[in-house]
């Protein structure tokens, strides 16, 4: 990961939120090839759940996580409280929604609007972004809006 280590250091507001702090620098910059890189040399690579993944970024609203999954695994059945956006940096997933299957190769991007359940398959060996964005207030105030 490459950043400027004032953005780590520097009185985050989300501090007491987190405890990585500097995941919720003022400043973030990342090399999203070496993070991969360094995602292949992870234990739970290595496991049989064929994935791996990394917090990126982690604000009480807002998270980025980096996730590299080997050909032919799954994220089982799921939702996001928020809305999410999924990136595909390398490879092909196949998104099982409710009404539908979507395929998305690399450079493609696809956003769900909150609670909608998904599967998510790698088609063959993929990495993408995962971005989590939540309106503001508790858990319980977002859910009685909708």
């Amino acid at each position: 990961m490459t950043e400027d280590t004032a953005a780590h250091k520097s009185g985050d507001s989300a501090e007491g939120l987190n405890r990585l702090p500097y995941l919720a620098g003022a400043l973030l910059r990342f090399n999203l090839l070496d993070e991969l890189r360094q995602l292949r040399q992870e234990d739970s690579w290595h496991r049989e759940t064929g994935r791996s993944s990394k917090t990126l970024a982690k604000y009480p609203d807002f998270r980025i996580v980096l996730v590299l999954m080997k050909a032919n695994t799954q994220m089982k059945e799921h939702h996001a409280d928020g809305r999410i956006s999924i990136h595909a940096l390398q490879g092909k997933l196949r998104l099982h929604l409710p009404e539908q299957k979507i395929e998305l190769s690399a450079g493609e991007l696809m956003v769900l609007d909150h609670g909608i359940r998904h599967d998510l398959e790698a088609l063959e060996e993929s990495a993408f972004l995962i971005t989590i964005s939540w309106p503001g207030g508790t858990l319980e105030e977002r859910h009685a809006g909708g």
